[in-house]
């Protein structure tokens, strides 16, 4: 997830193209919603080491290149669950530029899953047969430095009036689309008034049954699940599924756990997906407690995502063969409804493609 440009909050409603604004001011005694939370995000290498009481040598200097290539964007919620002090700390580790950003590493690429050969019409990928996928936004509220689409062009994928009836018309002509994925960016990082224009034009179309939608927001500002995400979501007849995106169980805190059942209660199903990252959750025992903390919050872990080759991030790759067998030592700590499916996601095949971990699991695409 990316966001290249100035923090933009989305709030105008009175047409689908996205237009900014700044947020409404809080009185000083009231909690602050998640628009002002999100325009208050730390968004400069040197904040950040401040905040968490760090040096600025021998961070600095790294980190200022990285941010030059992949800006720094860190809410306060997530910043606040980090350990002062610790340069090592996992949730520091995913937004932290580090100097190796800055370095050439061969067969790492800026478009790792070829998603520009993808793309249908302008906000519309197309990978799979059953399923299509909305870039409602390329804003995000967080910039994972592994993000596998931190060089994607969002400019030219810029949602306007007509591109909104051409993904509708298109999506009316393909009766095997049955599921539409909200992603980005981040979906969530959408006014609500505008993200209920789309479920319900999607609603419309009759074989459409299904809106997944992909969002860290839940997580990284737990705020976002306010009043109007829960009034849209509970009044769509579609089949509601948030897939969040947790990599460390440090990650979940209190305020998650709140939001996650709050979504629940409004019939949406929660699913988790990760991504294997060298020094972030490769171990098998934070995996396993990240699986136990996801499923006693209500959310099922789905995806366990091998590492997608992209520009900028090949210090956090591990090996296909490392990461089953973490998933290995997975099956032999949890039962079987909690060990998430290792899989990669291959340019061009018609389905995420399971790793084969040398166990009976089946080595067959899956959807």
């Amino acid at each position: 997830m990316i966001q290249r440009t100035p923090a933009r909050i989305e709030a105008r409603n009175e047409e689908p193209s996205l237009i900014a604004t700044e947020p409404r001011r809080q009185p000083h005694n009231c909690a602050k919603g998640w628009q002002q939370i999100l325009a208050e995000s730390v968004t400069c290498p040197e904040q950040l080491l401040g905040r968490l009481n760090l040096p600025a040598e021998p961070w600095l200097t790294g980190a200022s290149a990285g941010h030059q290539l992949f800006p720094v964007r860190v809410p306060e919620p997530f910043i606040r669950r980090m350990t002062p002090g610790d340069p090592n700390d996992p949730l520091l580790r995913q937004v932290l530029p580090l100097a190796e950003e800055s370095r050439q590493q061969a067969g790492y690429v800026r478009d790792p899953l070829q998603e520009n050969n993808a793309i249908q019409t302008t906000g519309l990928i197309r990978k799979y047969q059953s399923r299509a996928l909305l870039m409602v936004t390329g804003q995000c509220a967080i910039n994972c430095r592994y993000c596998f689409r931190r060089h994607f062009p969002y400019e030219s994928q810029r949602l306007g009036p007509d591109d909104r009836q051409q993904v509708l018309a298109t999506l009316n002509a393909a009766p095997e689309i049955n599921e539409v994925i909200f992603s980005g960016g981040d979906p969530l990082a959408v006014n609500d008034r505008l993200l209920a224009q789309w479920a319900e034009a999607l609603a419309g179309i009759p074989h459409i049954k299904r809106l997944r939608i992909h969002s860290r927001l839940p997580v990284v500002i737990p705020q976002r699940v306010c009043d109007a995400l829960l009034g849209w979501l509970g009044n769509s007849p579609l089949q509601k599924i948030l897939v969040v995106h947790v990599n460390h169980p440090a990650e979940l805190d209190s305020d998650t756990r709140k939001a996650f059942a709050r979504l629940r209660e409004v019939g949406v199903t929660l699913l988790n997906q990760s991504v294997i990252l060298k020094g972030v959750n490769d171990s098998a025992s934070i995996l396993a407690r990240l699986s136990e903390d996801l499923f006693d919050s209500g959310v099922m872990p789905y995806y366990l995502h091998a590492f997608d080759p992209v520009a900028g991030a090949h210090h956090f790759d591990v090996s296909d063969q490392a990461a089953a067998a973490l998933v290995r030592a997975l099956m032999t700590r949890l039962p079987g409804f909690l060990v998430p499916r290792l899989v990669r996601e291959l340019p061009g095949e018609t389905s995420k493609t399971p790793i084969f971990t040398g166990d009976n699991q089946a080595n067959s695409s899956v959807t």
